[in-house]
């Protein structure tokens, strides 16, 4: 049951990693409101790129994991890229 239970927390930590990254991506380097500047990239057909460029964070997430020992949450961090990158095919 630790197993699973490490496998969901990765998973949730690289979620909430691309959302911060794509936060981050659309208010400080395209200077808009978050939703504002989503429903921008959306209409132009850029969305699952700025997700992609969000996702980078996940690399750092799944070191910090690897670092502290954490292999279980470093696999759920790999899982939710593989979810993203499913997404973003999509999309």
């Amino acid at each position: 049951m630790d197993k699973v239970k490490g496998l969901i927390i990765g998973f949730f930590i690289g979620i909430l990693t691309t959302t911060i990254g794509t936060y981050f991506f659309i208010t400080q380097i395209m200077k808009n409101d978050f939703l504002g500047g989503l429903n921008a990239i959306k209409t132009q057909g850029y969305l699952g790129k700025i997700i992609t460029l969000g996702a980078v964070l996940n690399v750092i997430a799944f070191f910090i994991l690897l670092r502290y020992n954490k292999e279980m949450m470093a696999r759920g961090v790999i899982l939710a890229t593989i979810m993203l990158t499913i997404f973003t095919l999509f999309l």
